[in-house]
């Protein structure tokens, strides 16, 4: 019995458990997201028929009170359904008999409470390091190049290619995104800002594409509660601009499909770095710090004036602010609902991209 357990049951835990991991920490930033509309339809006193987590069968519901608290088969997403948030209601407690400002706050919970376990993850990975890196070079790599060609020790990078740097994250990600292998510097050096440009790197090839070789450290800070605080926040900031700029990237068509991925895909991202790890502390680490970009992804991509989207709920939320009048409800409900079909077929095609990828 004890072989059998050693020869099977380990092996076949230590092969499961990071997806297990992964499922746990993908429902966790679909949870905050949709407590944020619920807490706040709670407080403005709006009717919430059903809170579920997950999508598809109902494996799990208890009604409490006026709301059936529901979760569902597929760990892919969640959902609060308020009364009269797309069909119209004689409740006077409807989400669309609400002033537009307490709309305005339900929608945008969900996405806002996404930023910020975004940057309290980012603070919890960095009071785990030694040293918090800084955006300025503390020295070059032997056989170094960018040091030829006008970076300095001391240097604090303020924009790469002109686009602004706001931690040690964005440098790495914008050097990432040239595509000559000469990119342009903005500099901080003696209290003075320089242009540094035509910087040349050493770059290698990777599935037909050239990056370039960072080739330059920076100076690290010690952890503390300023100092995390602090780079928390402009962490945070650089991966909201990675994620703004990905979106830019791929809608020029610098991404492909490839590049993509939903929600199979990124619970097998976190599930096969976590397993890569060595020590129990360092995949925890990888497995919070994948969260963190991941959901502070979701915060920013659900703020995207796009239909079916809390951005798109925002957006004619305040274009009825501004007309001071309610919308046509029926048509908004059409544009929601013809962006809700695209979207699932947008996620089903990812779907099937994510599932292709793995095996």
């Amino acid at each position: 019995m004890t072989y059998l357990f050693m020869n099977t049951i380990v092996p076949l835990w230590s092969a499961i458990w990071p997806y297990l991991l992964a499922v746990l920490l993908f429902g966790i930033l679909i949870a905050i997201h949709e407590l944020g509309h619920f807490l706040f339809a709670k407080l403005f006193d709006v009717k919430v028929n059903e809170f579920a987590l997950g999508m598809g069968p109902t494996i799990f519901k208890r009604q409490k009170g006026e709301t059936k608290y529901a979760l569902r088969l597929f760990p892919i997403g969640g959902f609060v359904n308020m009364e009269g948030e797309d069909t119209d209601s004689d409740d006077d407690r409807a989400f669309f008999r609400k002033p537009c400002w307490q709309r305005f706050i339900i929608v945008a919970a969900g996405a806002v409470l996404n930023l910020i376990l975004g940057v309290i993850v980012v603070a919890i990975v960095l009071s785990s390091d030694n040293l918090i890196g800084t955006r300025t070079i503390n020295g070059f790599f032997e056989d170094s190049v960018s040091n030829n060609y006008g970076l300095m020790k001391d240097d604090e990078i303020l924009e790469i290619n002109g686009t602004k740097i706001y931690s040690y994250r964005g440098i790495g990600f914008n050097l990432v995104r040239d595509n000559d292998s000469s990119v342009d510097f903005k500099v901080k050096r003696g209290g003075q800002v320089f242009d540094v440009n035509g910087v040349e790197f050493d770059t290698f090839e990777y599935e037909g594409r050239d990056y370039i070789v960072w080739d330059f450290q920076l100076i690290g800070v010690e952890p503390s509660f300023l100092s995390v605080t602090k780079a928390a926040v402009l962490d945070s900031a650089s991966i909201v601009q990675l994620v703004r700029l990905s979106l830019t990237d791929m809608i020029s068509g610098k991404y492909g499909l490839k590049d993509i991925s939903g929600p199979i895909g990124t619970i097998s991202a976190i599930a096969d770095t976590t397993a890569q790890a060595k020590t129990f502390k360092d995949k925890m680490i990888t497995a919070l710090e994948l969260l963190s970009y991941i959901t502070i992804n979701v915060g920013v991509f659900n703020l995207l004036p796009v239909p079916a989207l809390d951005g798109g709920r925002l957006f004619f939320i305040v274009i009825e602010a501004i007309r001071r009048k309610p919308l046509n409800r029926k048509y908004e409900g059409y544009i929601h609902a013809t962006g809700l079909i695209a979207l699932l077929l947008f996620m089903a095609v990812i779907t099937v991209s994510d599932i292709v990828k793995k095996f």
